[in-house]
């Protein structure tokens, strides 16, 4: 395979310019947390605004589609839609092997999602599967994967990140025992997964930050890896002038107890800078869990009464949020591309940020970005916008301009389909 294009080669015109056919592959596809649900929804539509057929099997939650992109529904057992997986336990879950295999490994603390779609990708869906001119899997790498590349299907698979990053941020966070063995159990489907990217042809990625990493967690050469960025649909996130923004207001977009976003910097930075702005307030895009790491955290220091959790929101009352807010901090240790990031930048609210993984590639010379798990850092930079209008002004303005020149789903649509037409040939 050819090595990673860079964004003049992709936009070349194609020798051969028809339309394609692609089913979009995602184990999961949640459209209102996490960035799966949102790649698969806006890169659907963008291929199909480009011109091409494209058809989505799925996983449950399932994905929120524009009405040209067919979903097809691969249902699983869904347990983490609920609290409880022993009373998620019904009848038909009996009804396979993979079901019961699904059913009992999430009740030892895996997560075999990955895995059991897979198996009923290959075995639902096996023979219609050539009918696409192309299959695109969305970070399922499963061992099904392996089965369609066999039979010569094209198959493209993107990674947006190495979960490898996810599961080690975590380790290094948890100090009791149990805790390890539970990540180290969750993350079982690691294994499956680095075996699988060894052995695909074709993997696509969404910064040159996730390129290396992914070169290294799955020992592959950077050639066997291309790079399209992510878009941000800036359309939907876009400043809304008639809301007036209130001052000294903070904005976060976090799973509020994972350790990989970074709120355990976040909370005591926001402490100590509420002893030189005693009005500050946070709010997160999130919700933490009951008794979890963050509750602790501010009951800790103090600062309950000046930050809300807000969650189970539309996108327009998202898009409000943001428009109220005076600053928009990503405190993570580590992003794959960084949507939140994007989205604040497309809201046209200046950006505090780390240096975690993609971050700099996202946010670039549009905000202010310091060091991973620098806590002084992290409020010395929020503190150098809240004293300085102008500059909250000027790099608002930067950040969307920034996000409309390099990360629009068109764009991303465009080098896309120069991608699948290089694996096609």
């Amino acid at each position: 395979m050819a090595s990673a294009m860079s964004a003049a080669e992709a936009l070349r015109p194609a020798h051969n310019d028809r339309p394609l056919k692609i089913a979009l592959l995602g184990y999961r596809s949640n459209p209102y947390s996490g960035g799966q649900g949102v790649y698969v929804k806006f890169l659907s539509r963008a291929l199909v605004e480009a011109g091409h057929q494209v058809d989505v099997i799925s996983g449950e939650p399932y994905p929120d589609l524009c009405d040209e992109v067919r979903l097809i529904k691969l249902p699983g057992l869904n347990l983490y839609a609920h609290d409880n997986h022993v009373r998620a336990l019904r009848p038909g879950h009996f009804r396979s092997a993979t079901d019961l295999f699904e059913y009992f490994s999430t009740l030892t603390g895996g997560f075999p999602e990955p895995y059991t779609f897979g198996r009923r990708l290959v075995r639902q869906l096996g023979t219609v599967l050539q009918d696409y001119d192309l299959i695109h899997d969305n970070q399922s790498l499963c061992h099904g994967l392996i089965d369609l590349q066999k039979r010569r299907l094209p198959l493209v698979c993107t990674i947006h990140h190495p979960i490898t990053w996810d599961r080690d941020i975590a380790l290094a966070h948890a100090s009791k025992w149990g805790d390890r063995l539970l990540i180290r159990r969750w993350h079982h489907f690691l294994a499956m997964q680095t075996k699988v990217a060894r052995r695909l042809k074709h993997i696509v990625t969404v910064s040159e930050s996730s390129r290396r990493d992914i070169s290294s967690a799955f020992d592959l050469s950077l050639d066997r890896i291309a790079v399209v960025y992510n878009g941000i649909d800036s359309e939907t996130f876009r400043p809304e002038p008639a809301i007036e923004r209130k001052p000294n207001q903070l904005i976060t977009t976090a799973s509020a107890d994972a350790p990989l976003k970074g709120t355990q910097h976040l909370i005591p930075a926001f402490a100590k800078l509420r002893a030189h702005y005693p009005d500050l307030k946070l709010t997160f895009i999130g919700r933490p869990k009951t008794g979890g790491k963050t509750e602790n955290l501010i009951r800790q220091y103090g600062v309950g009464d000046a930050i809300r959790f807000v969650h189970g929101i539309s996108t327009d009352q998202i898009r409000a949020l943001y428009a109220e807010s005076t600053v928009a901090v990503v405190p993570s240790e580590y992003e794959g591309f960084g949507l939140p990031a994007g989205e604040a930048m497309a809201c046209q609210v200046p950006v505090v940020s780390t240096d975690g993984g993609a971050l700099p590639e996202v946010v670039g010379d549009a905000g202010i970005i310091v060091p991973v798990g620098d806590v002084n850092g992290l409020a010395a930079g929020i503190a150098r916008f809240l004293d300085d209008p102008d500059l909250r002004a000027r790099q608002g303005v930067q950040g969307r301009q920034r996000v409309q020149r390099l990360f629009n789903w068109e764009r991303t649509a465009q080098q896309m389909t120069a991608y699948y037409r290089q694996v096609l040939e």
